[in-house]
């Protein structure tokens, strides 16, 4: 479970002026369910990621996850979790396999239960094909992929995806959205699993429960039919549109 109680963060821009990119956002997101962080492009999704990640603490409010705090206890906390960011930052030298177990490795994991772990998760992403080819020249899909499997090679409880369907293709998205459902699943353990995106379809076949942010601040929480109810539309885009940016638009 992740628990973001009203955090906040402004960056300065310069010696006088600041930026507030993160207003007072709050959310729970519970184990066995796929919690989306939905808004435009700017409204703070990857900030708050980031506070959760541990990249740089909130000015204000507090991160936990399974109860540990991110700013007390962050090497506690990070170990909770498997984060894909938007750089997926993989070494182009190394093939997929010699990625994923790199970091099983800086994980604490014995070389065979890296390899084990390794081979597992590259028969459900059904990376058969590139696991043993060096990165460089990858597809966005078998980049994402890899990517993927590289943050969930410690079998994390809590999964922070940051709009992981940006560039792929349509059999990549479905793959990614079908492998996402098995790690909510109770077969799939069950996880805590909480992404950002701007896309609706995604929202709607994904997520348990949705988060509205814009201009920095979490304007309306809860599943989509309680979303569309809210805001008294029948399409779910014009119900974001409503509740992030009312009448004006």
């Amino acid at each position: 479970m992740i628990d973001i109680h009203e955090i906040s963060k402004q960056f300065k821009i310069t010696k006088k002026n600041t930026v507030t990119a993160v207003q007072n956002v709050s959310l729970r997101a519970p184990n066995g369910c796929i919690t989306g962080l939905l808004g435009s492009n700017g409204a703070g999704k990857t900030t708050t990621l980031r506070m959760v990640g541990g990249l740089f603490p909130p000015d204000a409010g507090h991160i936990a996850v399974d109860g540990i705090s991110v700013a007390q206890s962050p090497r506690l906390a990070l170990a909770r979790m498997g984060i894909l960011g938007d750089a997926h930052g993989l070494y182009p030298r190394l093939t997929a396999r010699e990625n994923i177990v790199y970091f099983a490795r800086l994980q604490g994991m014995d070389a065979d239960s890296a390899h084990a772990r390794t081979t597992e998760l590259a028969r459900l992403l059904e990376m058969g094909h590139f696991l043993e080819r060096r990165t460089e020249g990858f597809s966005q899909g078998e980049r994402m992929k890899t990517a993927l499997a590289r943050a969930l090679v410690h079998d994390p409880a809590n999964i922070v995806l940051d709009e992981p369907t940006n560039g792929l293709d349509v059999l990549a998205t479905r793959s990614l959205r079908e492998f996402l459902r098995y790690l909510r699943s109770p077969e799939g353990g069950g996880k805590c699993i909480i992404f950002s995106t701007h896309i609706m379809p995604e929202v709607q076949q994904l997520c348990d429960h949705v988060v509205i942010i814009a201009q920095g601040r979490s304007v309306a929480q809860g599943s989509v039919d309680a979303l569309l109810a809210q805001s008294g539309k029948t399409h779910f885009e014009d119900a974001f549109v409503e509740l992030a940016f009312g009448q004006g638009f």
